[in-house]
């Protein structure tokens, strides 16, 4: 990180990134650069101007020790993940061991379903703060009460740590919905790129109370093989190439562990017990390519499940609700899919296969 950037106040830094994106289209055009188009697909402007003004700034999701990458991603998420959300109440509460937050709409009717949502971050960085404002936004939109879970992180807890907690705080909601004011028959779990992995993990473990939909952003499911989104990908949009060796290398250390289902959730032989997902890839993240491979394998294996991959946007999206309209509309749309997962059986509309 510049000297720069670690100078000034994360909020002057964010005032300075809502004021370029007010700036007139040409202006930003220009800061941003030329458009980059790969693989047939071209970044979407305001991807493409968040990523120079990270790069002016010097800001960097450093990889250098753990506790430096779990600082700068909270630096990062300060900066782009906008004011508070209102209109929820928040509390924090211990799911047997593992720390949680729990998040209540205003005036929520009791009975309503419940989300149980995981951070991403490499399961190396990330904690209830660094995904604060999205649980706030998922709750608030789609009218759900949601719960978070702060599992345990590598390297000091490597697999299957963070797994076996993902399942404790599940099985505490289910224990406890009537305490939650929610439905237990209609819990959902979802997560973003390692919380999207413990989510898909902990449903395809789930006992005899299992989830009924799962929301998934840009999940990491195969740590077995290389992609070809990770060759194309893997440099310059935010989650790279090398960035990913060093969380598999602190998360599972172990190349037995590579292959293992309960961290490459794809490789598990049956997969058709799962329930309709909604499933979000981005169009320049190296891990694009193992999240379709995923849902192609839940629609062949007779699991409902919405394919949406937002060509123009790059690895990390769902957090960036403060900078830029795109981001947050790649978020609504995943709202809109939330709410149909967990609407009462009988408003149920059927969620639409795809490949």
């Amino acid at each position: 990180m510049s000297k720069l950037a670690e100078s000034l106040p994360p909020r002057v830094l964010a005032g300075a990134l809502r004021f370029a994106f007010g700036l007139p289209a040409p202006l930003r055009r220009l800061i941003a650069g030329r458009p980059v188009t790969l693989d047939g697909q071209e970044l979407h402007p305001e991807a493409q101007l968040l990523l120079k003004l990270q790069r002016i700034g010097g800001e960097d999701w450093r990889t250098s020790t753990p506790a430096a990458n779990r600082a700068a991603l909270a630096r990062s998420t300060r900066l782009v993940c906008g004011p508070v959300i209102g209109g929820v109440a928040v509390r924090p509460l211990d799911l047997d061991g593992v720390p949680g937050r729990f998040y209540e709409p205003t005036s929520l009717a009791a009975g309503s379903p419940l989300l149980v949502f995981y951070h991403g971050g490499g399961w190396v960085s990330g904690d209830l703060d660094s995904h604060d404002n999205l649980c706030r936004f998922l709750a608030v939109e789609a009218g759900v009460r949601v719960l978070s879970a702060d599992y345990r992180l590598a390297p000091e807890h490597p697999f299957p740590a963070a797994a076996d907690d993902a399942q404790a705080a599940f099985e505490w909601a289910v224990a406890h919905a009537d305490e939650l004011k929610a439905d237990r028959d209609r819990i959902a779990l979802g997560g973003d790129s390692a919380g999207g992995n413990l989510a898909a993990v902990t449903a395809l473990h789930a006992g005899a109370v299992k989830p009924v939909f799962l929301l998934l952003f840009y999940p990491a499911v195969d740590a077995s093989v290389r992609r070809r989104s990770r060759e194309l990908f893997g440099d310059g949009f935010f989650l790279t190439d090398e960035k990913m060796d060093w969380f598999l290398d602190h998360y599972a250390p172990s190349r037995e562990a590579h292959s293992d289902p309960r961290l490459s959730v794809l490789l598990a032989e049956d997969l058709s017990g799962l329930p309709p997902t909604y499933l979000a890839t981005a169009g320049f993240d190296p891990l694009r390519d193992e999240g379709e491979a995923f849902a192609e394998k839940l629609a062949r294996q007779g699991v409902p499940v919405v394919l949406r991959r937002h060509p123009g946007l790059f690895h990390g999206y769902a957090n960036i609700l403060g900078v830029g309209g795109v981001f947050r509309e790649a978020v609504a749309e995943a709202v809109g899919a939330l709410r149909t997962g967990l609407a009462p059986a009988d408003a149920r509309q059927d969620v639409p296969e795809t490949a």
